[in-house]
């Protein structure tokens, strides 16, 4: 793999100044993770903050019979709050992350993140700003959980994948089921709904999204 230079990182995280980039070259460790891979599990002490370089990864809860509850997606240029906040206080992760796509992760010692929070502004004003929307991703999460019916927890579900993805929705019908606690007949009769009103079109491999703003 490609060490990615200051230019790179540059275009993700145009908010940093010339100083931190040069440290983040430094002392940093750029990771490649394939599709699939395991960047934090259930259980596991983090030893550094977790950047999103290129790709995309989901990171979710899992209950003790494998059940996955999505929480939220990292996009290039964001950081894991959760993993600053798991660095900071030497505790164990209670949470799960995995690459979606082939990924690049920038991983950063939680000794240098704690130094740059009081050393460089920029640093500080991302870690809060990464802070302040993953929680508020959660609160719509828990939103659509305790308040919302399966038919309008899916179109929540379809809108965050069309905006971190695109509106070619490449999940199977059973892997939607799964994520939304259902079953496969349930959800492929709720998009068969959907296809109805002319918001999507199901397609043999994926789902194409037209408008869910139509429902």
């Amino acid at each position: 793999m490609e060490i990615p230079q200051k230019d790179d990182i540059l275009k993700k995280f145009p908010q940093f100044e010339q100083t931190l980039l040069d440290e983040i070259l430094a002392n940093s460790t750029i990771k490649l993770v394939e599709e699939g891979d395991e960047v934090m599990r259930t259980g596991q002490y983090i030893r550094s903050s977790v950047l999103l370089l290129n790709g995309l990864l989901k990171v979710y809860r899992e209950d003790e019979e494998g059940n996955e509850f999505l929480m939220y997606y990292l996009e290039p240029g964001h950081a894991c709050a959760l993993s600053m906040m798991c660095t900071a206080r030497d505790e164990q992760s209670q949470i799960m992350a995995k690459a979606v796509v082939p990924s690049e992760v920038i991983l950063i010692p939680s000794h240098l993140s704690e130094q740059w929070l009081a050393k460089y502004k920029s640093w500080h004003n991302f870690v809060i700003a990464s802070y302040r929307q993953r929680f508020e991703e959660l609160l719509q999460t828990l939103d659509s959980v305790a308040f919302k019916g399966l038919d309008d927890r899916l179109l929540f579900y379809l809108k965050r994948h069309v905006q971190v993805s695109g509106k070619e929705v490449r999940l199977s019908h059973q892997h939607i089921a799964d994520e939304l606690n259902s079953s496969r007949e349930v959800i492929s009769r709720l998009l068969k709904k959907l296809e109805q009103t002319g918001a999507i079109t199901l397609h043999r491999n994926y789902i194409e999204v037209h408008d869910l703003d139509l429902v």
